[in-house]
């Protein structure tokens, strides 16, 4: 190149400079960074995402002329081919060495992208790609600009609970892109408690004609219930078809997903009119002002370039394309990328067009400086977790007419109804409800199931019985061979059913067919175990769909249907004869109490009198005397007080109080006693003659059960041979085995459930009485199949009907002659005697305050006389000391003084010479002659032996220093110090 040339260049960029803005004189400048674009051009997405990328291109580096760097796109119409969407990415890798592909649209062709993206190290960014299926974790080198599949759960199962359906059938696209969600939809639903009782997988290939069998597989069903996953050209084809199969009416309910949702008003008009009341939920963007400047300069760009499109509408998908021009142009001016290159490595021979592409050197930088780019867009906050944007607000539309209408919002903090959020523009359920308008232009909720198009009444089995028709009861016409079935349990059935319609409300229209062999022929075709196991469900459509009768709710039956809450009382218990007691038993006075009882009363009798004896002894003379008076005032006194016979007078307030507590006590004890004996005298009129089945066992008596009745196991599982059982089946056959008896061949006792056994008392109240423990059971249900809808409205309408009036006349119609009998008829044998249990807190009371009496007692006995457990001689003197001590009577406290001065005047006027003391003079006491004789080895009395005469007397040991003394030969006299 020649100087002038070379000078010629920049003079002409100068020349140039002049005439044009500073802005394009800045992008002439700017490095060149080639971005790979790959779209389906053949649809209303790709084209509307087209025109959004090539307008952020130019907003974008209007709002940034400062950039070293520029954006160049380079767009492949990849159709829906994940083959020639593959082909693109690899030529634009290998023609263009992009460093970064925007899309690929379908999740297909994602997935074989995001594989090459990570072998080259080029970041992969879609805006349309939903799936779940493809995560950054998985693939780092994918990055989603859209909302995931699984963000808009919530809100479809904010839906479905707030309209409390309890199932719902997923219909999604058999593809990569519809079955990712599935799995996310059954967790969703079972946290609302929602069932998914099947799942209908079209394929994208699958004819019209294919389509329509599903869905008439799904007429047969009871589910009315759809949430539709699938992208917009098959689920187009499906709304069609599900207006011509007749779905699109009343009692059916569609929600449809983001991606069909963010279509609705760009649709033909005849998939239109097919899909009115449908519900949809979409991505929501924040409405800014920028947005909606955007908006109206992106449609008329759009039909400028598309002309004829006129209902079109930009989406969330667009405003994500926009956006992902903002994030990459500013991580590749973050970056510093320019210069970067490709690491190709040596050619060698059978090397593929990937291997010879290499390496992006620039790949690992920028794709964290697209990770770390934050920035607010026209979609929203744009900040990347874990690749992919954070769960957003969606809006719910409802298709009414040509429009879509906003009937609420979802956020995380649940519904509502304008964004932001606040507790003014909060909706209600019931206002959020009423907005919408559901197929057939109602505004009623469907209720979420129906009876399948071909069973027109529900199938509802009862049990033929020989017996017992009180419950259920089947007579067949001979001449039409209709079957009647009346009965209490029908009569329930038939006012829960009528409540049903009244509080949901819908109609369920029912029959009932009896479980007999065969038509008419009045045989039963099983027991109870049996009919439950014909329960129908969804996919057995040959069985009953309820069944009704009187059939006891037990958990291994639970294992084949779901049960109502039960109507009747529970619980499995025995009868037995009963016989009057002409003879009395000679020790029934000795039944009120139980054994350990008497004991615990007998024991407490001693230990109060033994209390009272202890506290009484020094002060009471009438607790004194020999040892034989003394046993026997302990045993006297104590049970004495039992009639509170007692006469002796009780002088210590420590007695008594352990007297007051323990009166008390006895009289709860003779109270308890004489009522308990009263019932006993008074029952013992007719008695049963058994109260314990553990006694009919060891005595091999035989035991009655109905026929077909889950008491068989029962009856074994205690320990009740086979041999020994009698199967039994009307209330008449009740009444003549029990009659007979054991040993006539007949039964001692019949268990069964305590219903059965209320029509048999009420109709033999005479003879025969409830006995033992009752064995619980949950009653009687109405049975369905597993996960029927109409379970739980059938309880609650079962808890209406128990508690009207309608329920006594029901009981009343049928169990009339329960009035003949009282109460205490039917009642329950068990045993009167009373327990050690009941009386518990009482004794627990009444030894408190003994101990605690004697307790105190023995710390002022011990008290008072601790000179002599401080003296210092043997233990055993110090034991006999105080057994003596406590065996004295103790004297007043004015007559122990006025005995102490007399004898202290006595010895000072021995002292002062006026009287003389002698050994055996008449001044002293028998006890205290002898005490002053000599000291050892002394003729006159020394000083030990007078200490010891004055401590006999009674004289304080600090008195004896007032005295000392001096005598001769006979006699003695203290002088006072």
């Amino acid at each position: 190149m020649n100087p002038r040339s070379s000078f010629s260049i920049p003079f002409l960029y100068i020349l140039i400079c002049l005439f044009i803005t500073p802005s394009m004189c800045q992008n002439l400048t700017a490095t060149e960074i080639d971005v790979g674009v790959i779209l389906d051009l053949d649809t209303y997405i790709g084209k509307m995402c087209k025109t959004c990328l090539e307008m952020a291109i130019g907003d974008f580096y209007s709002d940034h002329d400062d950039y070293t760097t520029r954006l160049v796109l380079h767009t492949r119409n990849a159709t829906s081919d994940p083959v020639v969407a593959t082909s693109a990415a690899v030529e634009l890798l290998k023609n263009y060495q992009v460093k970064a592909i925007l899309g690929p649209q379908k999740s297909r062709q994602a997935d074989f992208i995001a594989d090459i993206g990570n072998t080259t190290q080029v970041p992969i960014i879609s805006f349309t790609v939903t799936s779940p299926l493809l995560s950054h974790l998985e693939i780092p080198y994918f990055i989603r600009m859209a909302q995931v599949d699984t963000s808009q759960l919530n809100a479809i199962a904010a839906i479905v609970k707030d309209v409390k359906w309890r199932e719902i059938v997923p219909i999604y696209e058999r593809s990569y892109y519809g079955s990712g969600i599935i799995s996310y939809l059954a967790d969703a639903m079972q946290g609302i408690g929602t069932r998914i009782p099947y799942r209908c997988g079209i394929s994208p290939s699958a004819t019209d004609d294919q389509i329509l069998k599903e869905l008439h597989k799904l007429m047969t069903m009871q589910t009315r219930v759809f949430i539709v996953h699938m992208l917009p050209n098959l689920a187009y084809r499906l709304f069609l078809k599900a207006n011509e199969a007749g779905m699109m009416r009343k009692g059916y309910a569609w929600i449809v997903t983001d991606g069909i949702a963010n279509l609705l008003s760009s649709m033909d008009s005849n998939v239109i009119n097919s899909m009115q009341g449908v519900v949809g939920v979409k991505t929501y963007p924040p409405q800014t002002k920028e947005l909606d400047q955007f908006t109206k300069r992106w449609e008329k760009r759009f039909h400028d370039e598309y002309p004829g499109t006129n209902h079109v509408q930009l989406n969330a998908f667009g405003l994500g394309a926009y956006d992902s021009i903002s994030a990459l142009a500013m991580a590749v001016e973050n970056a510093d990328i320019a210069n970067s290159q490709f690491s190709v490595p040596a050619i060698q021979e059978n090397m593929t067009d990937l291997e010879i592409i290499g390496v992006s050197e620039s790949g690992p930088k920028l794709l964290q400086s697209v990770l770390k780019t934050k920035f607010t867009g026209l979609s929203g906050r744009v900040e990347l977790i874990n690749g992919q944007l954070p769960i957003s607000a969606f809006q719910i539309v409802n298709l009414v007419g040509n429009d879509t209408i906003s009937i609420g919002h979802w956020t995380e903090n649940g519904i509502t109804g304008q964004l932001p959020a606040s507790n003014e523009n909060s909706l209600s359920e019931k206002n959020y409800l009423q907005k919408i308008v559901w197929p057939g232009k109602s505004r009623i909720i469907p209720k979420g199931w129906d009876i399948p198009a071909n069973r027109k009444k529900l199938k509802v089995g009862v049990p033929v019985k020989a017996g017992f028709s009180q419950f259920i009861k089947v007579e067949t016409d001979p001449r039409t061979n209709v079957s009647n079935v009346t009965g209490y349990c029908v009569d329930v059935f038939d006012a829960v059913m009528k409540s049903l319609h009244y509080a949901v409300p819908y109609d369920v229209p029912y029959e009932f067919e009896p479980f007999e062999t065969s038509e008419g022929s009045g045989d039963s075709a099983g027991n109870s175990d049996d009919l439950i196991r014909n329960v129908s469900t969804e996919t057995n459509m040959q069985g009953y769909d309820a069944v009704v009768g009187d059939i006891t709710i037990r958990a291994a039956r639970a294992d084949y249907v779901d049960f109502t809450l039960p109507y009747t009382e529970s619980g499995v218990s025995m009868i037995v004869p009963i016989k009057g007691d002409n003879k009395k038993s000679a020790w029934i006075f000795l039944k009120p109490l139980k054994t350990e009882l008497w004991i615990t009363i007998g024991a407490f009798f001693l230990y109060t009198g033994i209390v009272i004896w202890v506290l009484e002894h020094r002060v009471n003379k009438e607790f004194r005397g020999t040892p034989s008076k003394q046993i026997g005032m302990i045993l006297w006194f104590s049970f004495s007080t039992m009639v509170f016979a007692h006469k002796e007078r009780v002088i210590s307030n420590l007695s008594r109080f352990v007297l007051i507590i323990w009166i008390f006590a006895v009289l709860v004890l003779s109270s308890s006693y004489t009522a308990s004996l009263t019932s006993l005298l008074t029952v013992q009129q007719l008695q049963p003659t058994v109260t314990d089945i553990s006694a009919l066992i060891r005595n091999g008596e035989h035991i009655g059960y109905q026929d077909g009745s889950f008491v068989l196991d029962l009856l074994k599982g205690l320990g009740v041979q086979e041999s020994k059982l009698r199967v039994l089946y009307t209330p008449e056959e009740y009444d003549e085995q029990l009659s007979k008896g054991s040993n006539n061949d007949g039964v001692s006792a019949i268990v069964d459930e305590l219903p059965y056994l209320r029509v048999v008392l009420s109709m033999y109240c005479s003879k025969y009485k409830l006995v033992g423990p009752t064995y619980k059971t949950a009653g009687f249900g109405f049975a369905f199949p597993k996960g029927s809808p109409l379970v739980p409205d059938v309880s609650r309408a079962i808890l209406k009907v128990m508690e009207s009036p309608e329920m006594t006349l029901i009981t009343n119609a049928w169990f009339r002659g329960q009035d003949k009998c009282s109460e205490e008829d039917m009642t329950t044998v068990d045993s009167n005697s009373l327990t050690l249990d009941s009386f518990k807190g009482l004794f627990l009371i009444a030894a408190l305050a003994s101990t605690s009496a004697l307790f105190i007692f023995l710390i002022n006995f011990f008290y008072e006389n601790r000179h002599i457990l401080a003296s210092q001689v043997p233990v055993k003197q110090k034991v006999a000391a105080i057994a003596k001590t406590f065996n004295e009577k103790k004297e007043d406290a004015h007559v122990a003084a006025k005995k102490e001065k007399s004898k202290e005047e006595e010895i000072e006027m021995a002292a002062r010479g006026e009287i003389h003391l002698t050994p055996g003079a008449t001044s002293f006491s028998n006890s205290e002659e002898g005490l002053f004789s000599p000291d050892e080895g002394s003729s006159s009395p020394g000083p030990g032996t007078l200490y010891h005469a004055l401590t006999v007397m009674g004289i304080n040991e600090d008195r004896h220093r007032k005295y000392s003394f001096h005598s001769n030969s006979d006699s003695f006299l203290y002088d006072k110090i």
